[in-house]
C-alpha cells in the first residue's frame, strides 16, 4: 500500500511535560479522510514541513486512540523537543493552531488486535517519550476489553520531564482498578519518597520480582532508546518470557538501531548472483502507485536513495530504519539490510525490507512499495 502526504489543519500545541521539554500537537481530520488515517493503537505518523526553505520529515507516535479519531477526527502526537533540533523546536516554538502540515497515514507494527471478548493482562516498559504509543495502547485496550487489565512502568528523568502525567492520571481514575501505573525517576534524589532508578537489567529484574508476575502477563510493549529495549528483552527471557516471539513481545526503538545485520530474499529464493563490488553498478525497479521506474546505481548506495533519484515521492521519514515508513517488498533479487529491528521475523521472511537500511547484493532488484 503506497502512501501520500496530506495536509491537516492543526488543532493545539500544548505542553506534554512540566519543565516544557515536550508538547503534545493535535491534527484535525475531516470527516473525507477518517478512513484514510484510521489506525490502531500504537502507530505513528510522519509530519512534512518546509523549515527555513528545507524540507524536514520526522515520525512521532500516536497517543490518542482509534476512538478518538473516529468520534472527534483528532490524532494527537508526543514530540519531545531536542536542543537544536530543527523539527521539533519548529513544533514548539512556531507552529500555531490553524496552521497546516503534511501527514502521511499511520503506520507501524507497535500493535496489537485488542478484542471486547478478552480477559488479558498487558504490560508495558516505556522510557521518555516511549510512554507516547504506551498511552494510546493502555487507554484502547482498558476501553475496548472491560475485563483486561494493563501494568505501565515508566522510566523518565524526573518528575518535570515526565511526559503525559495527567493524561495517565486521568486513564487511572477512570479504570482505578484495571491500570497500575509504576513510574521510575533516574535524576531525582534517591530517598525523596520516588522510585529511583534507570530501567536497566537490575531495576527491571526487582520490578519483575515485586510489581509484575511475567507469567500472567499476556503481551508486552517495549518503547524506548535500545538500551532499555534491549534491557527489557533480556531481563523477561531470565524470567521465561519468550522475548523473541513478536505476538508476546512488541518493541519499537526510538533512538538508532543497533540490529545484527538481516538477509531478504524472494520466496521461492531464486539462484544468488556473487555480491558485487562497491561501485559496480546495480539495476533498482521500482513499483509505486502502480508505475514502474528503473534506476542504474552504484552498487554501495542504499536502496532508498537510489529510488529517490527517480520516485522522489517515495514515503519516508528517520532514515535510521525506526519508523518502518518506507517499507517496501523485495519481489525479485536479494538485498542486505545493515539494521531492521523495526521489522517482525515475519515481515522479514516474506522478504519485506527497510530501503533506507538495505544495499543490493544481485545486479538486479525489484522493490514494490505498493503491496501491503
Amino acid at each position: 500500500m503506497s502512501l501520500r502526504f496530506h495536509p491537516l489543519k492543526i488543532g493545539a500545541v500544548e505542553q506534554a511535560a512540566a519543565d516544557g521539554s515536550a508538547v503534545a500537537l493535535t491534527c484535525l481530520v475531516p470527516v473525507a479522510l477518517r478512513a484514510v488515517f484510521a489506525f490502531s493503537a500504537g502507530q505513528h505518523i510522519t509530519l512534512r514541513a518546509y523549515v527555513d526553505g528545507v524540507e524536514l520529515r520526522r515520525s512521532y507516535s500516536l497517543c490518542s486512540t482509534p476512538e478518538q479519531l473516529r468520534r472527534d477526527g483528532v490524532l494527537r502526537i508526543g514530540v519531545r523537543v531536542v536542543p537544536g533540533g530543527r523539527f521539533s523546536g519548529y513544533v514548539a516554538e512556531s507552529l500555531r493552531p490553524g496552521w497546516c502540515l503534511d501527514v502521511l497515514p499511520p503506520v507501524g507494527n507497535f500493535t496489537t488486535a485488542f478484542d471486547p471478548g478478552r480477559r488479558a493482562h498487558y504490560a508495558a516498559i516505556a522510557a521518555g517519550s516511549g510512554i507516547t504509543p504506551v498511552l494510546s495502547l493502555a487507554a484502547t485496550a482498558l476501553a475496548v476489553e472491560p475485563r483486561s487489565s494493563v501494568t505501565v512502568l515508566h522510566g523518565s528523568r524526573t518528575v518535570d520531564s515526565a511526559m503525559f502525567v495527567e493524561e495517565l492520571a486521568d486513564l487511572k481514575n477512570r479504570y482505578p482498578a484495571r491500570l497500575r501505573l509504576v513510574p521510575v525517576f533516574s535524576r531525582e534524589r534517591a530517598g525523596s519518597g520516588l522510585s529511583h532508578g534507570r530501567l536497566d537489567h537490575v531495576t527491571l529484574t526487582r520490578y519483575l520480582a515485586t510489581a509484575l508476575e511475567p507469567g500472567r502477563v499476556a503481551e508486552w510493549f517495549l518503547c524506548g532508546p535500545p538500551g532499555v529495549v534491549q534491557a527489557a528483552r533480556r531481563t523477561l527471557a531470565e524470567h521465561g518470557v519468550d522475548s523473541a516471539d513478536d505476538s508476546i513481545v512488541h518493541t519499537e526503538l526510538f533512538h538508532g538501531d543497533t540490529a545484527p545485520a538481516a538477509t531478504a530474499r524472494i520466496a521461492p529464493p531464486s539462484p544468488v548472483e556473487p555480491v558485487r563490488s562497491p561501485g559496480q553498478p546495480h539495476e533498482l525497479v521500482v513499483v509505486l502507485d502502480g508505475r514502474t521506474s528503473v534506476v542504474r546505481h552504484p552498487g554501495g548506495q542504499r536502496l532508498l536513495d537510489a529510488a529517490m533519484s527517480v520516485r522522489p515521492e517515495l514515503p519516508y521519514s528517520c532514515r535510521t530504519g525506526v519508523c518502518v515508513t518506507c517499507r517496501a517488498k523485495v519481489v525479485d533479487g536479494e538485498v542486505r539490510m545493515t539494521g531492521g529491528a523495526a521489522l517482525t521475523e515475519q515481515e522479514l521472511a516474506a522478504g519485506y525490507v527497510l530501503p533506507c537500511q538495505a544495499v543490493p547484493v544481485t545486479e538486479r532488484v525489484t522493490l514494490d512499495f505498493d503491496v501491503s
